[in-house]
């Protein structure tokens, strides 16, 4: 937790000023029980209403003045205490960007979605208890004690065993509940998962009818959630009553005793109420420490669990290296006997994969279900590190590139066609915040996305939902192929980016690539046979390894894997007529 310190740099100031107000305060507060001590012992022995008013008075002035110093720390402690929250919540997303795909994979998104949210929450509220009270609890107790001893040190004997006892069940109260916190905390997590599982996958749930069972599933993992939550409420709730009969049973002593001690005329009876306000004072703010420790505690953990994310390192940097002069003779992209295997991986996803890709090339990449083909296009841009081999952009390898420039040079499509809450031309502008509309329409047109954007009332302008929602599933592809044209790159990946796409669409979106794009080289990963046939050349994957490379043609004499998936997909005359 202390590495977290760092981040209050900037509120100091904030940091020191709170915790003195409210020693200033409780300074105020000890002074409370000696005036109605004197109010019972002078006014009322002595019928002065004027001396009882005097002291109602200053009574109320300690009230006010307390109340300011209060209010004051409260200020400062919130404005430290959200400066804190928000300097460490900007500083773990800033790392969370640098982590590469490696380290996402193995954390998760929920976790982090958690850490991100709900463990910040838990320091920042710690801290700010802390700034409030870490001191002045201490203080009113250590103060009420002495304050006790200054007018019966026999009976302050009694303070301090009752505060021993009193600490020595809050001690155990919080021993007992603290590890439970934690693991509600994990099981926070739990829900997280579950929650962001539901909702990204709404349609498939839908689809299959598995409203009741995902339900189901959710309500055992809250109703375990809740289970740990009660049994810490309710080993919690024993502190009130165990504290309080303690208390109470100080209180009966100190009338007993202190009934003694003014009949001998050892203590005045405002004295003995004295005593009993102290002894009040020692109860509250011990329970008030009981509560700091508690809500402390589980900021330390979830502290700990920001810091296991911030304690990651990238095990992929960002080389310092200045910017590099592409090769213009050199392949745009070079595979030299890359092997790949994802962490934690039985076996390699990726084996032996060598191939050359010239500047200006169509490359098509095909293959089955998990044969490896947007692990291949993951390493041309760098998301993950080769496990064995080299991958070499324009004669320099891909890790020699600063990720900036390794960003310009290539352009990627996913998969999942992702758009910003934004504009079209907010969206359009990623990559190139320069961007003119001209440019932005001309990347739209070869993306076969003009006719619809124009159909917008507001085109350029048209507001982008949430996720792209507004939407359809082909015309967020569109989209997402149009916003990776727009800074014109040397190397484009189209991750399977076509699969909504109409099979007229898609032949239109390939024509304009091939005669609009020149020098580019495109990679096109797709389950189509026909959106790659007319390929320079074709890569074919099988299991992770390269089984053919070569132009439509040929892969259909030589490459068995192939032929099989063109004749699933067209007819034996349509692959006879290509021969």
């Amino acid at each position: 937790m202390h590495k977290l310190l760092r981040y209050i740099k900037g509120y100091e100031k904030q940091a020191l000023l709170a915790p003195l107000f409210k020693m200033l305060e409780a300074c105020f507060e000890l002074f409370v029980p000696l005036v109605v001590a004197s109010i019972i012992d002078t006014g009322i022995k002595n019928a002065d209403a004027v001396f009882i008013w005097q002291r109602c008075g200053l009574l109320v002035l300690l009230a006010v003045i307390g109340l300011t110093c209060s209010l004051t720390a409260q200020y400062f402690s919130a404005k430290a205490a959200l400066g804190f929250g928000t300097a460490l919540r900007k500083d773990l997303f800033r790392h969370i960007d640098t982590l590469s795909y490696s380290e996402l994979d193995g954390i998760g998104t929920p976790t982090l979605v958690t850490r991100m949210t709900s463990d910040i929450n838990q320091v920042q509220s710690g801290v700010n208890l802390t700034l409030r009270l870490l001191l002045r609890c201490p203080f009113i107790v250590i103060g009420a004690l002495i304050m006790a001893a200054s007018i019966s040190p026999r009976l302050t004997l009694l303070f301090v065993a009752t505060t021993l006892v009193i600490s020595l069940i809050i001690w155990l109260i919080m021993r007992a509940t603290v590890p439970i916190y934690h693991e509600a905390q994990n099981g926070l997590d739990r829900v997280t998962l579950l929650t962001r599982e539901n909702y990204v996958g709404a349609r498939v749930v839908r689809a299959f009818a598995r409203q009741a069972d995902e339900l189901a599933a959710f309500v055992e993992t809250n109703d375990h959630l809740k289970t740990i939550q009660l049994k810490a409420g309710r080993i919690s709730a024993l502190m009130n009553p165990l504290t309080y009969l303690v208390v109470n049973l100080t209180v009966i002593a100190l009338l007993l005793l202190g009934g003694r001690e003014v009949n001998v005329g050892n203590l005045t009876q405002g004295e003995v109420i004295a005593l009993i306000n102290y002894m009040s004072q020692i109860l509250i703010n011990l329970l008030r420490v009981a509560d700091l420790v508690i809500s402390v505690t589980r900021a330390l953990a979830s502290g700990m669990r920001v810091n296991e994310i911030l304690n990651t390192q990238t095990t992929m940097s960002d080389p310092s290296s200045p910017e590099l002069t592409p090769d213009a003779n050199a392949p745009a992209v070079d595979f030299d006997h890359v092997t790949f295997t994802y962490r934690g991986a039985g076996a390699p996803s990726l084996t032996d994969v060598s191939f050359a890709a010239q500047s200006g090339q169509t490359i098509g990449v095909i293959g089955g279900t998990g044969s490896g083909k947007t692990t291949l296009i993951d390493l041309v841009a760098r998301f993950y590190d080769v496990s064995e081999g080299a991958v070499r952009l324009f004669g320099h390898d891909v890790k020699e590139y600063a990720f900036a420039q390794l960003r310009q040079l290539i352009g990627v499509v996913p998969q999942q066609a992702m758009l910003f809450t934004g504009t079209i031309r907010d969206n359009m502008r990623w990559a190139a915040p320069n961007a003119t509309d001209e440019e932005i329409w001309a990347a739209l047109e070869i993306a076969q996305a003009a006719d619809f954007v124009r159909g917008k009332p507001g085109m350029l302008d048209e507001p982008v939902e949430t996720a792209g929602r507004n939407f359809s599933g082909g015309q967020r592809q569109r989209l997402t192929i149009a916003r990776a044209l727009v800074p014109r790159p040397k190397i484009l990946i189209l991750d399977d980016s076509a699969s909504a796409l109409d099979f007229a669409t898609d032949a239109a979106l390939r024509k304009a690539l091939k005669e609009k794009t020149q020098g580019m080289t495109v990679f096109i990963v797709s389950q189509r046979a026909a959106s790659v046939q007319r390929a320079d050349h074709i890569l074919v994957l099988d299991d992770g390894v390269l089984t053919g490379d070569a132009p439509h043609a040929d892969l259909l004499k030589t490459c068995p894997v192939y032929r099989e998936i063109c004749l699933s997909q067209l007819s034996k005359e349509e692959v006879e007529k290509t021969l």
